[in-house]
């Protein structure tokens, strides 16, 4: 069985996304959600104020919004690290979070897809194409914290 997630309201799955209300420390600072860990990602060495500003908004939605304006100097090198970081942030959720890293366990093998329909990097898109980078993060996680590596 396929385990589709998107919404943070849907139960059980929606810890799994990065909107989901489940904070954890890394690299030396508090953050209340996965996505304002990765939106200030984007202006840590570029902006460092607007990096403190994501980092500090009240919402996930919020901090999304403010990551995708480019009203601000984004780092050069996002595009080659992105994956590392969202990596990172998901790592440090589900190891922080004792209640949702057995959420994430008790999926045992099967597969995890973001149904994002429109993020084709993410999600999995509308048509199903997408990457699902998001959902392979995950289960890199959850094999990593099974064998002990994490």
């Amino acid at each position: 069985m396929t385990i589709y997630f998107y919404s943070t309201r849907e139960e059980p799955y929606g810890c799994f996304s990065n909107f989901s209300a489940h904070g954890f420390e890394l690299d030396g600072c508090w953050w209340s959600t996965s996505e304002h860990y990765f939106q200030a990602q984007k202006f840590i060495t570029t902006d460092p104020d607007w990096f403190e500003q994501v980092k500090a908004v009240e919402s996930p939605m919020k901090a999304a919004n403010m990551g995708r304006s480019r009203q601000h100097p984004m780092r050069a090198d996002w595009e080659a690290i992105k994956d590392q970081v969202m990596y990172q942030a998901v790592l440090a959720k589900f190891t922080g979070n004792s209640e949702i890293q057995k959420i994430l366990l008790n999926t045992d093998e099967e597969e995890i897809i973001e149904k994002a329909l429109g993020d084709y990097y993410w999600g999995c898109g509308k048509d199903g194409s997408g990457q699902n980078k998001l959902g392979q993060i995950l289960m890199r996680v959850r094999a990593e914290i099974k064998q002990g590596k994490a």
